[in-house]
């Protein structure tokens, strides 16, 4: 038997078991690296990733110790301080922010020369020659070098100025991120205390639903109802508790929208602070052109993209220097020990180097058109930006019109809805009105009162909106706008019900 017929059977199970792995995923941590079919859930490894902490009942482990005490009655101001504390999207966004930064510092390094320092030790066997004879030394001994770019034609400066607009772009997009949190937080607080407000309007609506039952049965058994007046203001007070329980439903789930945007769990107990019984609404008085030149003044996103594009066009430079010469200037210093003596001693050397670049098979030439090209795009998109921060605003500033306009209108409903029930249930009890008369009115009645509430909330929503939009929503949530005096005067709106 020849030597490679042996050796080919001596490694023929290590070539089985090489074909047969590459047919099967690796293992990690002692299990499949995959499912082994599409229809077969993958088993988590022990350990492998790390176990998500459990949520706790206590408020000391989220909310912050200045706030702990207003936790059973915040406020809106507390409300987005919550927000810009704790969403992830802001930690995230300063994170990136302190990371252009910094590469920004190292982008300038180029500025400097570069130091490196360096020891070695070496045993060398040399052989005999004319001069000495065959003998071992031991060398060692520290140097240091010394490399600096003197010119390099728009490289290093191109560098620099992208890492610069990176930094202004990264830190303006972290400015985005909290007047976005501060408008998701505002819209979710809205959305609650209209939630809360409609869920007063609706147990008014019970009561008066209940009033008309007793009132129903009273007329019914002196002979001045029918059983049907009976049944139908029964109905009524039956549909009325179908939409209280719909709308704790809807406001459970708008404590949870805004736990989620203040960033805390949604089981952690906190209340809000009580409204004033009059909700002030106004006209803005300035024009549609002022808030939108506001916008273009303002918005840190469309900032960050003008950022970007000069960015990119700082890249341009960068690509071009790569075809133009560079000249490096460089040093070296060392000092030699070694046994037998008579090899130490100090060396140093200078050097000054010019790179031309010739011929790179047409990549430079690429490169640039490339960055060209990058810098164009990203030109229009900023160009896009701008196009929809108008947009925006447009749409924005009438929808805070028209629902200037349905808060008056609402207000009228309410007072005519209001109007008509006392009109119907003064008919009735007179014996000349039907029960589906006050029924119909009292129906109305609620819905006027949901349309008042809602209308108002949606008023604030649009509001924040508009300074979002504009690029003006501060960190407190404040809004610079002007507005004209109230042209809608404010009704009482029911104070939100704690669930």
């Amino acid at each position: 038997m020849s030597h490679l017929t042996r050796f080919l059977q001596a490694i023929s199970p290590l070539l089985f078991l090489g074909i047969a792995a590459c047919g099967n995923p690796p293992r990690v941590s002692g299990v499949a690296g995959a499912p082994p079919s599409p229809n077969v859930p993958w088993k988590v490894p022990p350990g492998a990733i790390k176990s998500e902490p459990l949520v706790v009942p206590a408020a000391a482990a989220v909310v912050p110790a200045d706030l702990q005490e207003r936790i059973r009655q915040l406020s809106l101001v507390d409300v987005v301080d919550l927000a810009l504390r704790n969403n992830p999207a802001t930690r995230a966004s300063w994170a990136q922010a302190r990371a252009a930064a910094s590469l920004f510092g190292s982008a300038r390094g180029a500025y400097y020369p570069t130091v490196n320092g360096s020891g070695t030790l070496s045993r060398i066997q040399s052989p005999a020659t004319l001069q000495r004879p065959a003998g071992k030394r031991t060398e060692y001994g520290p140097s240091i070098a010394l490399n600096y770019l003197l010119l390099d034609f728009g490289g290093r400066s191109g560098s620099v100025e992208t890492a610069r607009q990176s930094l202004f772009a990264a830190n303006l997009e972290h400015n985005a991120t909290l007047q976005n949190t501060v408008l998701q937080a505002q819209v979710a607080y809205f959305t609650y205390m209209a939630t809360s407000a409609l869920l007063s309007a609706e147990r008014s609506a019970i009561a008066e639903a209940r009033a008309n039952l007793t009132a129903a049965d009273r007329r019914n058994k002196v002979g001045l109802a029918t059983i049907a007046d009976v049944l139908q203001a029964r109905t009524a007070l039956s549909q009325e508790q179908l939409n209280l329980e719909t709308i704790q439903g809807n406001l459970q789930a708008a404590r949870g929208s805004l736990a989620s945007a203040l960033g805390l769990p949604a089981n952690l107990p906190f209340e809000l602070e009580p409204l004033p019984k009059d909700i002030p609404v106004g006209m803005i008085t300035q024009s549609v052109d002022s808030v939108i030149n506001d916008a273009l003044r303002n918005r840190p996103d469309l900032a960050a993209a003008r950022a970007q594009a000069a960015s990119a066009a700082a890249q341009v430079r960068v690509a071009k220097s790569a075809e133009l010469p560079s000249l490096t200037l460089g040093s070296n210093a060392a000092r030699i020990y070694s046994s037998p003596q008579q090899f130490a001693g100090p060396s140093y050397s200078v050097s000054l180097g010019l790179a031309i670049p010739i011929f790179n098979g047409f990549s430079h030439q690429y490169d640039v058109a490339a960055a060209r090209a990058q810098a164009e795009a990203a030109t229009a998109l900023a160009d896009q930006t701008r196009q929809q921060v108008i947009t925006q605003v447009f749409v924005s500033y009438y929808a805070l019109q028209t629902a200037e306009a349905r808060v008056a209108t609402a207000d009228d409903l309410l007072a005519s809805a209001q109007q008509s029930v006392e009109v119907a249930a003064g008919r009735y009890r007179e014996g000349v009105g039907s029960i589906i008369d006050l029924l119909t009115a009292q129906t109305a009645l609620a819905n006027a009162r949901a349309q008042q509430v809602q209308s108002r909330w949606q008023w604030y929503t649009s509001l924040a909106q508009l300074a979002r939009d504009a690029g003006v929503l501060g960190v407190r949530g404040d809004t610079p706008f002007s507005f004209s005096t109230d042209s809608a005067p404010s009704r009482p709106v029911p104070d939100p019900i704690r669930p």
